[in-house]
């Protein structure tokens, strides 16, 4: 898999949580190796929802002004 960010490598890795929670959370997400960009799941699905509201809100306004063919004389 590449980085979104610089198309470098990304590794799996293993996180330590420790101020979100009393007990340390472990947790598994994806590192980029050159710039450190972090990808877990949750980083993930908020990304991707983003992406499909921004595809409906393109989509509708594509829609809207829309403009009809010119008919010939």
């Amino acid at each position: 898999m590449t980085c979104t960010k610089c198309s470098g490598l990304m590794v799996k890795d293993h996180l330590l949580d420790m101020k979100e929670s009393y007990l340390p959370m472990w947790m598994q997400a994806l590192r980029c190796l050159t710039c450190g960009n972090i990808v877990d799941p949750l980083i993930h699905y908020h990304r991707t929802v983003q992406r499909a509201r921004m595809a409906t809100r393109l989509g509708t306004r594509l829609a809207q002004t829309a403009v009809r063919p010119v008919q010939a004389a």
